[in-house]
């Protein structure tokens, strides 16, 4: 080799080798996994609340603060794998919501942080010990959205009050879920008895059943469809919504997009205010805190939407009082 060369040699090395030194020891930063049940056009509102929220509490993606994100497709049989994978990426906290990529994440992991949202009751599906004081390694925001079955059912008789025979979409849950589905399908009993209306549970277990579900309920000619708080159910709105209007009978949601989608009406909790509400989680526990000192967050923002333009094309006339009622009225 040439003198000169050699020296040219030396000099790149020279000038490369700081910043790969610098490269080398550039902290890693705080990594957040998304994991969800869904495919990513189920999410990308409350993705962007997610992201709105973590922005609230002061992280720019991509400079302090990196997001991993992890879709099952609806395929639930893969969230055990995904859930395994975002502990073998190191990630430092799991957001997770919903049963079946919430049981996933915690079977995977009791040593890293899951700031969950739930959409049953917490304590009696087993997830955290107590509202105040979880106790293990999970915490976040819940909706109890159950708790507002009851309410759905007067709101569905104040605006399609001949109807009498409503069929009611649920899922068949075991265990401590299934204790807690049971006690709210009594509540949604008793408040269709004050009403005089009758109930007929309709099952659904998985989108294979979704069709013959609402064969069955064309085959007993029930007058209206009531769709149970679940998380597998709220996943599938768009479909419920859109074959509701097909038969031509009013159904309530307990997410907004049920009503956006087709539905008559959503009442129940502001998902997208829980959403931003869990940037608050990441940060406290990145800053140190321990998920079984943070108190579960019941969130208090709940929403009517009206479908109005889905209530005329059923012929129903919308109480005026219960439109002023309403946080948003589709036209």
């Amino acid at each position: 080799m040439r003198r000169r060369e050699f020296i040219t040699l030396l000099g790149s090395i020279a000038t490369v080798s700081p910043f790969a030194a610098r490269a080398q020891q550039q902290p890693k930063l705080p990594t957040v996994g998304f994991f969800r049940a869904g495919t990513p056009d189920d999410w990308v509102s409350l993705v962007a609340a997610f992201r709105e929220g973590l922005s609230d509490a002061g992280f720019v993606e991509g400079r302090t603060i990196a997001l991993i994100f992890r879709f099952a497709e609806n395929h639930f049989d893969r969230l055990p794998g995904l859930a395994l994978d975002l502990v073998r990426q190191g990630v430092d906290v799991i957001c997770a919501g919903g049963d079946g990529s919430l049981q996933a994440a915690m079977a995977a992991t009791n040593r890293i942080p899951i700031v969950a949202t739930f959409g049953t009751d917490p304590v009696a599906a087993g997830y955290v010990g107590s509202l105040s004081r979880p106790g293990g390694n999970v915490t976040g925001v819940t909706f109890l959205p159950g708790s507002l079955d009851a309410k759905r059912i007067e709101l569905l008789h104040e605006i399609a009050p001949k109807a009498v025979s409503v069929a009611v979409l649920a899922p068949e849950r075991t265990g401590r879920i299934g204790a807690e589905n049971a006690r709210i399908e009594g509540e949604i009993e008793a408040a269709a008895k004050s009403l005089k209306l009758s109930v007929r549970f309709v099952r659904i277990n998985s989108e294979d059943d979704i069709v013959p579900a609402f064969k069955d309920i064309a085959a007993h000619r029930d007058d209206a469809i009531h769709i149970m708080s679940d998380a597998f159910l709220g996943l599938h709105s768009p479909k419920l919504a859109a074959l509701a209007a097909q038969a031509g009978l009013p159904a309530t949601g307990n997410l907004n997009g049920f009503a956006a989608a087709g539905g008559l009406l959503s009442y129940g909790a502001s998902i997208g205010s829980a959403y931003r509400d869990l940037g608050t989680y990441v940060r406290r526990i990145l800053k140190g805190e321990k998920p079984a000192d943070l108190p579960v967050q019941q969130s208090t923002k709940i929403e009517l939407v009206i479908n109005l333009k889905t209530a005329k094309a059923l012929g129903l006339t919308v109480p005026l009082p219960l439109l002023g009622r309403a946080d948003e009225v589709i036209e």
